[in-house]
């Protein structure tokens, strides 16, 4: 069993500074509530203001790095950093860091799929590797919002072993319902937990309502959020997934063989 912090930010739009502090402060208060590990959500640092990166994004994620490995290491807590906009080799990009509760980074992971419908394409490069990572031997995985759209990308994920998906996201209100529906199809599918954590709050084109989830691998909801900035704490027992897995063999009943021969749609 593992106690989940999940941290449903409201962020506040191109202002770093005042985001730092407050990921601080709620970090401090999970782990204050005796929480083991926390999960944060995407561009915290700077919503998505994405015209003004050049001057608003972290430098080689420098400041996120120091804040999180200082915070992971002091408090004893493991943090699945969301993501923040950096800026690395004079590009930009959507990045998640998760550190251990010892500080050290043993992730780092640059959003694959980027969402049109908020121009992300036009200012951020979109990473090419995949995000899987242990924490107290747990096996993990983390995507980026946008990405749970693509199942093969979170089903390469669970295939190489992750147990438990990790979704930091800034995903609108008025797509919640897919957002509830695609969470909980990733789940069932790759018979792991989905643990996603959306912001709240607007900026200038959007508006976001939280709703953040924890999924089962049987596809039940053991906690949703409500529409206000908060914490959340859940006890999660990972171990489940073993027993999932072997009641439903879907691993061993893939057949890969036939997938890689399908046409592509024209």
């Amino acid at each position: 069993m593992m106690k989940i912090g999940c941290i449903q930010l409201d962020v506040a739009f191109s202002d770093p500074e005042r985001n730092f502090s407050q990921v601080e402060k709620w970090v401090r208060a999970a782990a204050a509530k005796g929480v083991e590990l926390v999960v944060l959500p995407e561009t915290w640092n700077t919503g998505f203001d994405l015209p003004r990166l050049e001057e608003l994004a972290d430098q080689d994620g420098t400041q996120t790095k120091d804040l999180l490995s200082k915070l992971s290491k002091e408090l004893n807590i493991h943090i699945v950093g969301g993501s923040v906009a950096t800026k690395k080799n004079e590009q930009f990009y959507n990045t998640m860091y998760v550190y251990t509760n010892q500080g050290e980074l043993v992730s780092e992971y640059d959003k694959a799929h980027l969402f049109q419908l908020m121009d992300e394409h036009l200012y951020l490069q979109a990473g090419d590797t995949m995000n899987r990572f242990s924490l107290d031997d747990i096996e993990a995985g983390g995507v980026i919002c946008y990405d749970i759209r693509f199942p093969e990308w979170l089903r390469a994920h669970a295939l190489a072993g992750a147990k438990v998906l990790f979704v930091p996201a800034q995903w609108p209100k008025q797509r919640v319902d897919h957002w509830k529906v695609l969470l909980q199809a990733r789940a069932i599918e790759n018979q792991c937990f989905v643990i996603a954590v959306n912001r709240r709050g607007n900026d200038p084109n959007n508006e976001f309502n939280g709703h953040s989830m924890i999924i089962e691998p049987w596809g039940n909801v053991l906690w949703t959020g409500e529409e206000d900035e908060e914490l959340a704490v859940i006890d999660v027992d990972f171990s489940i997934v073993d027993e999932i897995r072997e009641r439903i063999p879907v691993y061993e009943d893939r057949r890969p063989e036939l997938y890689k021969g399908l046409a592509p749609l024209r």
